[in-house]
């Protein structure tokens, strides 16, 4: 190369323009895939969630039936009919005579049927379908 020869060498700058024009590109391209990428992403957890949601229906279902049956069974169970005759045929059972009932009677504190010793710590036994008298005392009308 010769002194005067200068043109042979070049020197090359950069674009200050042509730079940030292409990172501005850079940066809307990587939010614009960003954006894409998280609307994939949620289509994805849809239709996954609607997978799970179809399978719970299902097995909410198949609850329902049982509980459904097991109801039927339970009516069927406490039949009344049902259990006389197991009593009656398995059991051996016969219905008791006049002579054999006793009547239930029940605990009821502060009285007596008589009226005798109704007050304070007394207390007597009733029957279940004897009604119990009002409370000694002035009435309110």
């Amino acid at each position: 190369m010769a002194p005067g020869d200068q043109s042979a060498r070049l020197i090359r700058e950069r674009d200050r323009r042509r730079t940030r024009a292409m990172g501005v590109t850079l940066l809307v391209s990587a939010c614009l895939v960003a954006g894409a990428l998280g609307i994939v992403a949620l289509k994805v957890n849809q239709v996954r969630l609607s997978y799970r949601l179809d399978q719970l229906r299902l097995v909410r279902s198949e609850l329902e039936e049982g509980n459904r049956q097991l109801r039927v069974e339970h009516a069927t169970l406490r039949a009344l009919a049902r259990i006389e005759s197991k009593a009656r045929g398995e059991l051996g059972m016969l219905s008791p005579s006049r002579d054999q009932v006793r009547l239930a009677r029940e605990y009821v504190p502060g009285w007596a049927p008589d009226g005798v010793g109704v007050g304070r710590g007394s207390a007597s036994l009733q029957t279940a379908w004897e009604e119990q008298p009002a409370p000694p005392g002035p009435r309110v009308r």
